[in-house]
């Protein structure tokens, strides 16, 4: 269901965020995050000269890599377009980034390492969108192979190890995941709450 019509108005600027989730050969993960920010009017910039209409003021890169642990193992940022000469000088600050998991805590763990004048604001905003993009990437993927070894196991008569209980970094993230709802109770019955 789209929104509803709007008053009438005028298009003034574009944001665009773009990230995808790859599978690398070696097992690890790499996640890409790409954003453009666009205005529909040229303008003058003291940095850049004349910027024409649809021409990126902000144009972002940010790759990290991830094992099946969510710990980053990598990360590169560049900077394509930016309002600023300087902004360019600061992609290589996300290498700081190395070691964090992906997981609660992780937006306050970023801002220490990269907030501020440490960092890009743009590229910090991407690392979300990023990070969400690493679980939708990475845990649909691992939860199918887990569903395929326990099948093949099942079928060559040997029981595999159960899988260790732990709390699903899902539950209580949102409406739809609430330990008493519904999607709690048919895909994590041993978290649920309700009655």
């Amino acid at each position: 269901m789209p929104l509803s019509n709007p008053s009438e108005r005028d298009h003034i600027h574009t944001r665009n965020v773009t990230c995808t989730g790859y599978r690398r050969k070696d097992g690890l993960w790499d996640i890409e995050g790409h954003i453009t920010d666009t205005k529909t009017y040229g303008f003058e910039n003291n940095d850049r000269g004349e910027i024409p209409a649809g021409v990126p003021i902000h144009e972002m890169w940010l790759r990290i890599t991830v094992g099946d642990d969510m710990v980053i193992s990598a990360v590169e940022a560049v900077t394509d377009h930016a309002p600023f000469n300087a902004c360019d000088e600061i992609a290589p600050n996300y290498a700081a980034l190395v070691g964090l998991r992906i997981g609660p805590g992780l937006k306050q763990q970023i801002r220490e390492r990269v907030g501020g004048i440490h960092g890009c604001t743009h590229l910090t905003e991407l690392m979300g969108p990023v990070a969400t993009t690493a679980f939708q990437t990475i845990f649909p993927i691992r939860a199918r192979e887990a569903e395929e070894r326990r099948k093949q196991a099942e079928k060559d008569g040997t029981v595999p190890n159960p899988p260790k209980k732990r709390r699903s970094p899902l539950v209580n993230s949102c409406h739809g995941w609430r330990s008493d709802g519904a999607a709690v109770k048919r895909i994590a019955p041993d978290m649920y709450t309700g009655d």
